[in-house]
């Protein structure tokens, strides 16, 4: 089972390159973000069209998530339990029935910035909701991975200049921690259990020349449960198609499950 992670920044201006990837990539699952679109105008036919199933949890003009599947998708739910009053469209959870089932968490999780602020206290409580919300998953010992664009630059390694970095939201060290506590919890980090390469990015802002310069940072993530890591095959990042037209400021990255 091939699953991909894609922030498309937009589903109207990205479509054509959206469906390029899809039939080149050839996803079981594809988890979108940024769709920037309610439900009712998501352009679902032409996704169904190729024989995806369709699940949209969607926001006028900002955020919203979308699971793409070939394979039935069962028990979906919108929204990150923890908070009735957050309207906003961040995260969004359904079962893929394969070989073997896996539950898919799909997030956008808040950029934060600016720091100090409100944006990132909602940020680091979001993330606090993640964290108890892997932890009742984890507890029912189902395979599950929860997989989007994080806004977390976990480490060094993972910014083309970290020290840019700092004093920003994806990098501060409230967001770090805030991270390594949903992956101390016995997560698998997929991309760097199968890749320790350097300059490995999912993220080039479209100023300053950032994508002809590899000025980029790794912001778009998958976290396995222990009983999905054991299906872990491979994880990479289709790097190439940002250099394509009318790109997104991330490209997709994928995992392989053997399921």
């Amino acid at each position: 089972m091939k699953i991909a992670s894609f922030n498309i920044n937009g589903i109207k201006a990205r479509l054509p390159a959206l469906m390029d990837w899809l039939d080149e990539a050839q996803p079981d699952v594809a988890i979108l973000q940024e769709i920037k679109s309610i439900d009712e105008n998501f352009p679902r036919e032409v996704f169904e069209d190729k024989g995806y199933n369709v699940e949209t949890h969607g926001q006028k003009s900002f955020n919203g998530v979308a699971l793409l599947s070939k394979l039935p998708l069962e028990d979906v739910t919108r929204g990150l339990p923890g908070d009735d009053d957050d309207e906003q469209a961040r995260y969004i959870e359904a079962t893929v029935v394969g070989e073997h089932a896996v539950r898919i968490c799909g997030l956008y999780l808040p950029n934060g910035n600016p720091v100090p602020g409100p944006k990132y206290d909602y940020k680091l409580a979001w993330m606090e909701r993640l964290r108890a919300r892997a932890e009742e998953l984890l507890a029912e010992e189902i395979p599950f991975l929860m997989a989007g664009d994080y806004n977390i630059i976990p480490q060094a390694e993972d910014a083309a200049r970290p020290q840019d970095w700092t004093e920003d939201a994806l990098y501060r060290p409230e967001s770090r921690e805030a991270w390594r506590k949903i992956l101390n919890l016995g997560l698998t980090e997929a991309f760097r259990a199968r890749n320790q390469a350097p300059e490995q990015y999912s993220f080039w802002d479209f100023q300053r020349g950032s994508w002809q310069r590899n000025d980029g940072i790794r912001i778009d993530h998958f976290l396995l449960s222990p009983e999905c890591a054991d299906m872990l095959e491979d994880c990479q990042i289709d790097k190439e198609v940002r250099g394509r037209e009318k790109p997104s400021d991330h490209v997709p990255i994928w995992v392989k499950l053997a399921a």
